[in-house]
């Protein structure tokens, strides 16, 4: 969508997003890190790249670099956001969310109403079992959970959002393994996600909140991090079981537009796989 056909809030938020975000970029990035020639640093104030410094690695005009930081409704090309990405040495879901903010965005498809569960796609998720599975929609609220997933996650399916449960629940907090890392992740998982979707209040409704109700979320939120979200691991230190280390996938739904199955494998040399097959009970398929 283009910035211009956006309504005067989402205009707001998205000008707001690419301020803080492209400042957070700048000062990761020192002048010696960019290949600049440096004296003495001890009077920058700038902690990295000043707007004129990135402008000039950039190859574009400083007041046209210092407008899109501002968030101006300017006209971009996929090329300077290359050169500006290339600059500020952001990797390939950073960029991407850069082009979103930019106004260069992939077609939206509107939300699925209602959250009914095509019965091909409950019939995959329930035969993922022993291995966990489950579904989330656009907001990460949970639509299907199979039942390796209510053991191994304590997830209920129209119970819980993943990002709520991540943040707010003791118990799930307890039983995850490098939880601090974890939360990075998901953060700047949910942000990239948010930045999909400028015109969606929901994802402002639900930052909000959550800043609100976690201290912590709202420190790393405010750090602009990007993840991408199509693959990772995750560690849980289960009550019953033990140790649970998985790999998971992410895969979209053509049905279900802004839906992602959530498919977790035991990583290879944990033990998993049998610990996995002990807590669903003897009557677990062995796992392949």
């Amino acid at each position: 969508m283009e910035i211009a056909k956006l309504p005067a809030e989402a205009r707001a938020r998205r000008s707001a997003e690419i301020r803080e975000f492209l400042r957070s970029r700048r000062a990761r990035i020192t002048p010696a890190d960019a290949g600049m020639a440096v004296g003495d640093v001890r009077g920058r104030r700038t902690p990295g790249l000043r707007r004129e410094e990135v402008a000039v690695l950039a190859g574009v005009g400083v007041s046209w670099y210092t407008w899109l930081e501002q968030g101006r409704e300017i006209n971009v090309s996929p090329d300077v956001l290359d050169a500006i990405a290339r600059v500020l040495r952001m990797n390939g879901p950073e960029r991407e969310h850069l082009y979103l903010l930019a106004g260069l965005n992939p077609p939206q498809t509107p939300p699925v109403s209602g959250r009914r569960v095509p019965d091909g796609l409950r019939r995959v998720i329930d035969s993922w079992l022993p291995r966990p599975a489950y579904l989330i929609d656009r907001h990460w609220n949970l639509v299907a959970v199979n039942r390796a997933a209510e053991l191994v996650f304590g997830y209920h399916e129209h119970d819980h959002n993943c990002l709520v449960t991540f943040f707010t629940s003791a118990r799930y907090r307890s039983s995850l393994i490098h939880w601090r890392d974890a939360a990075e992740v998901i953060v700047g998982q949910f942000r990239a996600d948010a930045a999909r979707c400028p015109d969606d209040a929901e994802f402002d409704r639900i930052v909000t909140d959550m800043c609100a109700a976690s201290p912590e979320f709202a420190e790393i939120w405010a750090e602009h991090a990007i993840r991408d979200a199509s693959s990772g691991s995750k560690a849980v230190a289960h009550p019953e079981a033990g140790e649970l280390v998985f790999d998971y996938t992410t895969l979209t739904i053509p049905d279900l537009p802004g839906h992602r199955l959530m498919l977790h494998t035991p990583t290879t040399g944990t033990r998993t796989d049998e610990r996995l097959a002990s807590l669903l009970g003897a009557t677990a398929a062995p796992l392949g």
